[in-house]
């Protein structure tokens, strides 16, 4: 009976991929119908993760999402996006539709494991030995964790490292101080695990910390909500949940659709970059499916709506899962919402940069909230988001005091448009009044409102 159960579900599997390469992926891009945005739209098959991998791609290549229209239905996937170039402009480059394409295929497979990434793989991972590190985060910590690897001549390639309701997660991936290699020694391998561990708990060790070394790359981003995720970095029962200012705080709601048996999700925060990617990635990997969907981020506030099911088919019945999935949401969008100070950093790389630097930033009572660290050839390019470890706001005296001790002219405060200082000023729309225009026509034709409401 088990060996006829498999068979049955390899048999499933071959079919959807043969169903998958009869119907690869059709990109079409239109630059004429809008005067602001290129349109997107992306006809597939559907199959579980179709939504995530198309956000994933155009997040890779740096467009932004200004509007979105989802459906998934009846087996087959068709979604149209507004979007622009970082700066705002609409696509200068006649083969954008043709990359998205081959970006997504055909690969004729189904849905990639929760451990790995689907579509675009982020820059700077391929050649390198990967660390994934959770654990309780404090003043201090990522400054000792590279002193660490700097100890054991491990050289950091890239990093990206996010802190959220007093939990950290970071993905470093490194090579060999001396030949700048991947790291495949198993005892060594085994040697870093242990020290990371030992740093990450700490003499204040009260929940699990966790270390994993592999060689091979992964879907950065991707990844750290994973990590955040099974770490439970939505539990409010920790303190400091609530300390993001109420100015930035998402709005999430989450409601029955019990005539057309969805469960309909509204999500209404300040926009920022990659926002739609943390919430569509979220979902996915809570095992939910986006039938139906509108987003509009045209202004300084991000609009969402999604229609989901669980993968069973079934909408949320439960007024435990209904918080679970708000809190998780929520969690998703404050991970990247920092509201310190950012610093670029951008010099010839060196050995002991990034574990001099950070401890620099430690002994004047500064945090590090986020970190984003690049090596391009021989030069670093990275970006710190730091809080004052006191919680108060990072004075100016602090910030120009790193500055002079590190370097003037290779720390910089970044001119981020996204600061919290920007988002303070979001004012508030309302999500009827922006969906009683092309958005509830959507809807409509969809059967999911009706014209009148």
């Amino acid at each position: 009976m088990k060996n006829w159960s498999s068979s049955c579900v390899t048999e499933d599997d071959e079919f959807e991929k043969l169903v998958l390469r009869m119907n690869p992926p059709r990109v079409t891009g239109d630059n004429a119908s809008n005067k602001k945005a290129t349109l997107i739209k992306v006809d597939n098959a559907n199959k579980r993760g179709s939504l995530l991998e198309v956000v994933q791609i155009l997040t890779d290549m740096n467009l932004i999402i200004k509007r979105a229209y989802i459906s998934s239905d009846a087996g087959w996937f068709m979604d149209v996006f507004h979007v622009t170039d970082q700066y705002g402009n609409k696509l200068s480059d006649d083969n954008f539709a043709q990359r998205i394409q081959q970006a997504l295929g055909p690969r004729g497979c189904g849905f990639h494991s929760l451990t790995r990434s689907v579509g675009v793989q982020a820059a700077a991972a391929a050649g390198c030995t990967t660390i994934e590190l959770t654990g309780e985060d404090r003043p201090g910590l990522l400054s000792e964790v590279f002193a660490v690897l700097a100890d054991i001549k491990c050289n950091v390639e890239s990093a990206e490292v996010w802190t959220h309701n007093s939990r950290m997660a970071s993905v470093v991936y490194i090579t060999d101080e001396v030949d700048r290699l991947p790291i495949e020694d198993s005892l060594r391998l085994a040697d870093i695990k242990r020290l990371l561990l030992y740093v990450l708990k700490g003499n204040r060790y009260k929940r699990r910390a966790n270390s994993s070394v592999s060689v091979g790359s992964t879907h950065t981003e991707r990844r750290l909500h994973q990590l955040m995720y099974a770490d439970r970095d939505f539990d409010t029962n920790d303190t400091d949940f609530g300390s993001v200012s109420e100015s930035v705080k998402p709005h999430v709601t989450v409601e029955g659709c019990a005539d057309k048996g969805y469960t309909v999700i509204n999500v209404r925060c300040p926009d920022r970059p990659k926002l739609i990617f943390d919430t569509v990635c979220t979902l996915t990997d809570m095992q939910y499916v986006v039938f139906h969907g509108i987003i509009i981020a045209e202004g300084l506030e991000a609009i969402q709506e999604y229609y989901i099911r669980h993968i069973d088919g079934c909408p949320i019945n439960s007024e435990a899962e209904r918080q679970r999935v708000m809190h998780c949401l929520e969690a998703a969008i404050r991970r990247r919402t920092s509201e310190g100070v950012s610093l670029e950093l951008c010099c010839e790389d060196r050995v002991r940069l990034l574990s001099d630097v950070t401890r620099i930033f430690r002994e004047n009572g500064l945090s590090v909230a986020r970190a984003e660290i690049t090596t391009k050839e021989s030069r670093a390019e990275n970006v710190f988001h730091v809080t004052d470890a006191s919680g108060i706001p990072v004075k100016l005296e602090t910030i120009e005091a790193v500055r002079n001790e590190i370097g003037r002219s290779i720390l910089r405060v970044k001119n981020d448009v996204y600061s919290s200082s920007t988002l303070q000023q979001t004012p508030k729309f309302s999500f009827g009044n922006i969906l009683r225009s092309s958005s509830e026509k959507f809807l409509c034709n969809l059967g999911l409102i009706n014209s009148s409401s």
